[in-house]
C-alpha cells in the first residue's frame, strides 16, 4: 500500500506541476502580460500592498457588489500584528505532516536526504508561486466573476475552462483532483496503520495477528472514509477555512513531539502523549470557543496550542522517568556512521541494563 500511494504521488505531482504552469503561463498571456495584469490590480486599493488588504463592498448576501462592470472595494484595512502572526504561524505546521514525515523515514539511504531536500523545496516554491500569481492574473482577468469566498476558490477550475479545449481543460481540472487524492491517500494509509498497528496491536492486544490488524486497519479506512464525506458535504463551506482547521490539529498534534525528539534527549513517551492530546485539544478549544471572542484571541489556533503542546511536552517529561540508557545512547549516537561504528562498552551495558529492567517489569 505505501509503495503504491509513494508512485501514485510522484505521477500526480507532476500533473500538478503540469496544470498549474499551463494555467500560469494562459491566463498571464490572455491579460496581455504582466504588466497589464500588474496595472489593473493597482487600481485596487490596497490589492499589492504588503501591509494593507483590499476590502470588497458586500451586500446583505455576503456577495462583492458590482456596478458598472466592475467590483466594488471600500478603503483598504491593516493588516495588524495579530492577522501578521497568524500567517506566519502556518509554518509551524510542516513539523507535523505526518504524511510528509513518513517520507524521510522510508528514504533509501541518508545520503539522498540532500537531493531530497532540493528537489522538494523547488517543487514547493514553483508550485505555489504559480497556484498565488494564477489567483492575483485571475483577479484582472475576471474581475466581477468571484463574488464570493467560496466562489473564489473555484477560480483554477473556471480560468481553465475559459482558456483551454475541452480536453486539455480535463487533463489540468485533474491536477486539482491529483492534488486532493495525494494527500487523501497519505492521510487514509497513515491513519489505518497507526490504529492497527501502534494502537490496536502495539496499546490494546499486543497478541493480535497480522490478519487482525489489517481488519482494524480496513475499518479506519472505512470510518475516515465516511468522516471525510461528512464535513466535505457543506457545499457553503470554504475549502480554506477546512484546510486551516485540519493544518492546526495536526501541525500542533505533531509538530513540538517531532522536535523535541529529535533535538531534546530527556523526551519520553509520556510527555510525547501529554505533548499530542494537548495540542490536539488546545485546537479544538481555541477555534470553537475562543476564537469567536475577537481580539487577540483571533490569532490563528496552531500558534497557542503550538506552544501549549510544547510546555506540556516538558514539563510531564521531566515529571516522568527519563528514558532508558539504551534509548539515550541511540539519541547520543545516531548520527554516527553505522559503517564504521564499533560495538562499545557503553551500548553494551545500555542494552544489558534494559534488557534487565524489561525481564523484571
Amino acid at each position: 500500500g505505501y509503495l503504491s500511494v509513494v508512485v501514485t504521488d510522484f505521477i500526480q505531482g507532476l500533473l500538478m506541476f503540469f496544470a498549474l504552469a499551463v494555467v500560469f503561463i494562459g491566463s498571464v498571456a490572455s491579460v496581455g502580460g504582466v504588466d497589464n495584469t500588474v496595472a489593473f490590480l493597482k487600481g485596487i486599493p490596497g490589492f499589492l500592498d504588503g501591509t494593507q488588504m483590499a476590502t470588497p463592498i458586500l451586500n446583505d448576501a455576503g456577495e462583492q457588489i458590482v456596478k458598472a462592470g466592475q467590483a466594488m472595494f471600500g478603503a483598504p484595512t491593516e493588516y495588524g500584528v495579530i492577522t501578521m502572526i497568524s500567517m506566519l504561524a502556518w509554518g509551524l505546521g510542516y513539523f507535523g505532516m505526518p504524511q510528509v514525515l513518513v517520507r524521510f523515514l522510508s528514504i533509501r539511504s541518508s545520503e539522498e536526504i540532500k537531493k531530497s531536500r532540493i528537489i522538494a523545496t523547488t517543487w514547493c516554491v514553483v508550485s505555489l508561486a504559480c497556484g498565488v500569481c494564477i489567483g492575483l492574473v485571475g483577479r484582472a482577468m475576471m474581475p466581477t466573476q468571484f463574488v464570493t469566498q467560496s466562489a473564489a476558490e473555484n477560480i483554477f477550475i473556471v480560468v481553465s475552462q475559459a482558456l483551454l479545449p475541452s480536453f486539455m481543460c480535463g487533463i489540468v481540472v485533474s491536477g486539482i483532483f491529483a492534488a486532493s487524492m495525494s494527500s487523501s491517500s497519505s492521510y487514509l494509509i497513515i491513519g489505518a496503520s497507526a490504529v492497527g498497528e501502534n494502537i490496536f496491536r502495539g496499546l490494546l492486544y499486543r497478541k493480535a495477528t497480522d490478519r487482525q490488524v489489517m481488519m482494524v486497519a480496513r475499518i479506519t479506512l472505512l470510518v475516515m472514509f465516511i468522516f471525510g464525506i461528512v464535513v466535505a458535504f457543506d457545499q457553503n463551506s470554504s475549502i480554506f477555512q477546512v484546510v486551516s482547521y485540519a493544518w492546526a490539529g495536526l501541525g500542533a498534534s505533531f509538530g513540538p513531539l517531532m522536535l523535541c525528539s529529535l533535538y531534546w534527549r530527556r523526551t519520553n513517551k509520556f510527555g510525547a502523549i501529554a505533548g499530542m492530546l494537548s495540542g490536539t485539544a488546545t485546537v479544538l478549544i481555541w477555534h470553537n470557543f475562543i476564537k469567536p471572542l475577537g481580539g487577540v484571541f483571533a490569532i490563528y489556533e496552531l500558534l497557542p496550542a503550538f506552544i501549549i503542546s510544547l510546555l506540556f511536552i516538558v514539563v510531564v517529561s521531566l515529571l516522568t522517568p527519563a528514558p532508558d540508557a539504551e534509548v539515550l545512547h541511540e539519541f547520543d549516537h545516531y548520527l554516527d556512521d553505522p559503517d564504521d561504528r564499533k560495538v562499545d562498552d557503553d551500548l553494551v551495558a545500555a542494552e544489558i541494563a534494559s534488557g534487565e529492567k524489561r525481564a523484571k517489569i
